[in-house]
């Protein structure tokens, strides 16, 4: 199956979802359990204090629950993930959708959550946004964060040059709204592919189906005509309004606020929602977000990077790095001048990228001890170091230029030098280590 559903049962049996039966409140308290929690189970909230909703919150905060929504283990998220995006089928559309089995015009229904202090409001952080891209006719899908202005709108915050954006601008020169439909607890699949951007006039959703081998089926929103993933537990369809804006800030995925913006605003249309409805809700800046926004960007370094170089070992979006600045690639290097080429292509791969550094196949890029370890005893700064100055960078980061959204960027060559005798950096191994347990010496 490929719903919310499904994914939440398969998880509960391998003891990785935690149910919550007691009252708590979307203000704060919600947001507080989860970031308790961050890296270890899924929550399910059954008894909201402001909502007759459920909500379920962490769904993908581990690696391990990643790979089970793709479909893959842990060794071959990559793999699966980047022959998805490679490889991407349509979904089969169907006439009736689990969706539309109540309807309202009141989104106080929904249980949006209060996260941080000093932001603007609640938001909600799970909606998957769809619209039609008006050059080539065919939908797009995005993760949005929208703030309630009402009981019919919200602020909807979108990164100027991205396609949802792209897609407003046009339809504002011409003088018209946009239509949108709005996806909220969906199958993680479908929150992982519509995390991940596509190329010009490519969906998403065909990788989410390719993800869920082809089980994925869609229907038709009656407004917007729209095509959206049949079972998801909520869905909202509207207009972005042309010529309305609405002030709005947030936390942001390195946990920091993103300054103030004005920010287009929707009007709903239509409320959709399952029996039992079950909302998602993604805490910014924790382990969720961070895997959703960097896992498929990591599965798409590993994978171009591979293709061009093939002693390209593994690729890690570091945690230190937020899983979104900082990278560490592990190669078997061939010759002096690899490392360099590497680090400049993994930068036009992504271009957020701040911080790339290179290590050899004796480290492990998921260690940060093992790979600061590599840049004491490999790297020197006079011959290893690549710096870019006042290149385009991420807009998350507060110590960028913001207006401009320039920064300077750096990759370190942390490999052992062929110049250099390498018996040097050989790291000392002591026999029989492996296969000696203390538990037969200390009783």
């Amino acid at each position: 199956m490929s719903d919310l559903r499904n994914y939440i049962s398969i998880i509960k049996k391998n003891h990785e979802l935690k149910t919550i039966k007691k009252k708590v409140s979307t203000k704060y308290e919600i947001a507080a359990i989860t970031a308790k929690v961050d890296g270890s189970y899924a929550v399910l909230f059954e008894n909201i204090k402001e909502s007759k909703f459920r909500l379920v919150s962490n769904l993908v905060g581990t690696i391990n629950r990643f790979a089970k929504a793709v479909g893959a283990n842990e060794s071959n998220i990559h793999e699966k993930v980047f022959s998805a995006i490679k490889h991407a089928k349509k979904p089969k559309i169907i006439s009736s959708a689990k969706f539309m089995e109540n309807k309202s015009r009141n989104l106080s229904l929904l249980p949006i959550v209060t996260h941080f202090a000093k932001e603007s409001g609640p938001f909600i952080t799970s909606s998957i946004i769809f619209a039609k891209n008006p050059d080539t006719g065919s939908q797009n899908s995005s993760f949005h964060r929208l703030m309630p202005i009402d009981k019919r709108h919200f602020s909807i915050r979108m990164v100027e040059g991205r396609h949802l954006h792209r897609f407003f601008v046009d339809a504002k020169e011409h003088g018209e709204d946009l239509k949108v439909a709005i996806a909220v607890g969906a199958h993680p699949a479908i929150s992982i592919a519509g995390a991940y951007q596509a190329d010009w006039g490519k969906d998403e959703i065909d990788i989410a189906n390719t993800l869920l081998k082809g089980k994925l089926h869609l229907a038709k929103c009656p407004y917007s005509e729209l095509m959206i993933p049949a079972s998801t537990e909520i869905v909202m369809e509207g207009r972005i309004l042309k010529d309305k804006t609405h002030k709005e800030w947030m936390v942001e995925m390195l946990q920091t606020y993103d300054h103030k913006r004005y920010q287009p605003v929707f009007e709903l249309e239509h409320l959709y929602f399952r029996n039992e409805p079950i909302y998602h809700d993604i805490l910014s800046g924790f382990s969720e977000h961070r895997l959703l926004m960097g896992m498929p960007i990591e599965a798409k370094l590993d994978g171009e990077l591979k293709t061009e170089f093939p002693q390209t070992k593994k690729v890690s979006i570091t945690n230190g790095g937020c899983n979104w600045l900082h990278v560490v690639i592990q190669i078997k290097k061939k010759t002096q001048s690899e490392p360099k080429k590497i680090i400049k292509k993994a930068f036009s791969i992504h271009r957020s990228l701040k911080h790339v550094t290179v290590v050899d196949d004796d480290i492990d890029p998921n260690d940060p001890v093992e790979v600061e370890y590599a840049v004491a005893t490999r790297f020197q700064a006079n011959k290893d170091l690549v710096i870019l100055e006042n290149v385009r960078g991420s807009s998350l980061d507060p110590s960028s230029d913001q207006k401009k959204l320039q920064t300077a960027k750096m990759g370190m060559d942390a490999t052992k030098s062929f110049n250099k005798n390498h018996s040097g950096f050989e790291i000392a191994k002591i026999p029989k280590f492996e296969s000696i347990s203390l538990n037969d010496y200390f009783k």
